[in-house]
């Protein structure tokens, strides 16, 4: 086991320590996205990468790297399987947890729908909790032209991290086409995708390890994110000029990744990270934030920060993290069901239909029965058994599947 070096905590600008801040890359996507962290912001001392194909851990500039490997893998990655990384993680927990030690908050990095990140960034959030840090993670969702098997992966182990983490922050990469064109180069669209989280995690870095006027204490981060489990949505702008404050406002609020403002709408809690060079005034950061603050009416609670880098002169740059109910993705992700009775079929829409599932906890102790409606799959020959009689035993027709015959409603 390779002994992880841990970041030693520097003081700050006001003589306190700063947190001590690990970010890892899980997987090939997410090595990369940590690897395109530019020094000396992130110096090596605070990356790692965690991969169970030993090739893509050999390029790296990270101080930690875990192979995670036994004899069946030999050295070859995990084939794609989410599961024999998920196994492969908790055998290594113990070296896991011991690369989170010493730290305060945690960042994990990758990309769902294949077998590494899948599978250990589960593992490693509850890792990183159990060594007493906040852990938060970044993920990127497959685009549509990757496939239903990659979906299907990439929603269940962002369901894995959800139960894991204490914030999760999901980019779908179908949305990156918001800001593209149709002759884009495709090496253009994925590397688009992996600056935008890439540029999360920079916003959350800058609030909570750079010196600025308005530092963000670590404990306020903790409260806000050690409870909501939620799905966010966020952005980053940049803008420069005398205008720069109000071009900036407006570009955040109108940006395709905020869904035109609608996520601050809807939004919990909101994270707004600033930063310029020392020519910053509070009449920016009063426009930007008051901007900001009108659409997040809804908001609970709102933490700004701002950082200063001399080499930002002229320049104001905004990262914004907005807290969703995560019961909005779920909602999103599930199809429209047709439900029959014996009346009038009904087609619910994707929001509706999720309504029973998204509150059958709640209504357990209710007289009322959820009625299992049919999922909306097509029917397969059944090809050789297609004049099979069907299995009957005790009069019920075993071919039905169980939950159907009992009523059972699915969770």
């Amino acid at each position: 086991m390779e002994t992880p070096h841990l970041l030693k905590m520097e003081p700050g600008n006001n003589g306190s320590p700063l947190p001590a801040i690990r970010i890892f890359g899980v997987g090939r996507a997410g090595g990369g996205i940590v690897n395109g962290l530019e020094s000396p912001e992130f110096d090596s001392s605070v990356l790692g990468v965690v991969d169970t194909d030993a090739s893509a851990l050999a390029g790296s500039r990270a101080s930690v790297k875990i192979h995670l490997e036994n004899k069946l893998l030999r050295g070859l990655g995990s084939g794609g399987d989410p599961e024999r990384s998920r196994v492969l993680a908790e055998e290594h927990f113990a070296t896991l947890k011991a690369a989170c030690a010493g730290a305060r908050v945690v960042l994990l990095v990758g990309g769902l729908g294949g077998g590494a990140a899948s599978g250990i960034l589960p593992v490693l959030a509850r890792a990183a909790k159990e060594s007493g840090a906040l852990a938060l993670a970044f993920v990127l969702l497959p685009f549509d032209c990757e496939g239903n098997q990659r979906a299907q992966l990439a929603l269940a182990a962002l369901k894995s991290i959800r139960e894991s983490a204490d914030g999760v922050v999901c980019l779908p990469s179908q949305k990156i086409f918001k800001l593209t064109d149709e002759n884009t180069p495709v090496l253009e669209i994925f590397e688009a995708t992996s600056r935008f989280l890439r540029e999360g995690v920079r916003g959350v870095w800058q609030m909570i390890a750079q010196p600025g006027v308005m530092p963000v204490r670590i404990e306020d981060l903790c409260a806000l994110l050690s409870c909501s489990h939620a799905e966010c949505a966020f952005a980053f702008a940049e803008a420069s000029g005398p205008a720069r404050s109000r071009d900036l406002a407006e570009k955040i609020l109108l940006h395709p990744m905020l869904e035109e403002g609608r996520a601050l709408d809807e939004a919990g809690w909101v994270l707004v990270s600033l930063k310029a060079g020392r020519d910053l005034t509070m009449a920016e950061v009063n426009r930007v934030v008051d901007e900001i603050k009108k659409r997040s009416k809804s908001a609970q609670k709102m933490i700004v920060g701002t950082a200063m880098d001399a080499a930002c002169k002229g320049q104001l740059c905004l990262t914004v993290i907005a807290s969703r109910d995560a019961r909005d993705g779920l909602r999103d992700a599930i199809p429209a069901i047709k439900v029959e009775n014996t009346q009038t079929p009904v087609t619910l829409e994707p929001r509706q239909a999720a309504e029973p599932i998204l509150t059958s906890l709640k209504s357990r102790g209710n007289k009322s029965r959820q009625v299992q409606g049919q999922l909306p799959l097509n029917i397969v020959a059944k090809s050789r058994f297609d004049k099979s009689e069907p299995t009957l035993y005790q009069g019920e027709d075993l071919d039905v599947p169980t939950y159907f015959r009992r009523g059972a409603p699915l969770n």
